[in-house]
């Protein structure tokens, strides 16, 4: 199942609106096939690893990380596809929530007699696939807010010069954070003062985020969608309305890198799930800009909290990532 995530893990930000699935099918002790959630949703993982395994696939247990679809849409249903594969034993780390399935892929393969072990590696699958189930449960997308400041948490100079705080090797890992995500949120105001390309560069990606700008007004000229940038939305309105007409659309994961004042927005609305942040080694000054603007709280107890998950240097500059709690 461990391996099964890990594959999974490459179809983030380029399978929305499906969950990134992972499959592995064993026989004897050996791989005998895996696979993972393609682009653009399909095919799916337990299609790739079948095909991958072929004939050696009856008899493997194969390990999934969310329930098999049970529902005919483009392609046939995976848990008949398991069936139909001679499928021994199926382990699964999670129940689908999408009402389309919702149990019935479980109860397809109870029907034929395979024997279901659910629930492994059940923490770990439900934090990969936080986009999609906060999609299916809550109508909104899973929200990372990525913060580069200096030590003092300052992301500007008063006269917004920002370029650069930190080092390469932290930029490029944003590179590589942007690719795991639908798409890459800012606000109107960074949007006219950087024009920001809102893309993945340095790393080759199967699709490019979706750009999305929350702003009431007109936005500057921008590139237009090609094979380097993603398509071009502009939205207003309140965040939570916003990523709930996300989510709508099929988004499951946004990255917001917009200024302090939309981060403030998300944060005093409860929308934060994650934040990733890159500490440089220089300190700016009360006059310089915070990363984080006013939020109206008035006691520690009003303040989120969030745990830490990874903390670790990137060049010369430290990389944290929490959750929030």
């Amino acid at each position: 199942m461990a391996h099964a995530l890990r594959l999974a893990r490459r179809g983030l930000g380029n399978v929305w609106p499906n969950p990134a699935v992972g499959c592995v099918l064993v026989r004897d002790g050996r791989v005998v096939g895996r696979g993972w959630t393609q682009p653009g949703g399909r095919p799916h993982a337990e299609r790739m690893a079948l095909d991958a395994a072929g004939a050696d696939a009856a008899g493997a247990t194969a390990y999934v990380t969310l329930e098999p679809c049970a529902h005919h849409g483009r392609t046939p249903p995976c848990a008949e596809g398991l069936v139909g594969a001679g499928i021994a034993r199926v382990v699964t780390a999670l129940t689908d929530p999408d009402p389309r399935v919702a149990g019935r892929g479980h109860a397809m393969l109870r029907a034929a007699g395979i024997p279901l072990t659910e629930g492994v590696l059940a923490d770990q699958a439900a934090e990969l696939q936080a986009g999609f189930l906060l999609r299916i449960t809550a109508r909104r997308p899973f929200v990372t807010l990525k913060l580069a400041s200096s030590l003092d948490g300052r992301i500007a100079m008063a006269s917004g010069e920002s370029r650069w705080i930190t080092g390469p090797q932290a930029r490029a890992h944003v590179h590589a954070l942007r690719a795991q995500h639908d798409a890459i949120l800012v606000g109107g105001g960074t949007a006219r003062a950087d024009r920001p390309h809102l893309n993945v560069r340095g790393i080759a990606t199967p699709q490019q985020p979706v750009r999305i700008v929350l702003s009431a007004q007109a936005l500057p000229p921008m590139p237009p969608q090609d094979a380097d940038h993603g398509p071009l939305w502009r939205v207003e309105g309140p965040p939570d309305r916003v990523l709930a007409d996300l989510a709508g659309r099929g988004l499951t994961r946004v990255f917001c890198e917009g200024g302090g004042r939309l981060a403030a927005s998300l944060m005093t609305a409860g929308l934060v799930d994650q934040v990733v942040g890159y500490t440089a080694g220089l300190v700016l000054g009360a006059e310089a800009r915070p990363f984080l603007g006013a939020t109206g709280w008035a006691a520690l107890a009003d303040a989120p909290r969030f745990r830490l998950v990874e903390s670790r240097a990137i060049g010369g500059d430290l990389f944290h990532r929490w959750r929030r709690i």
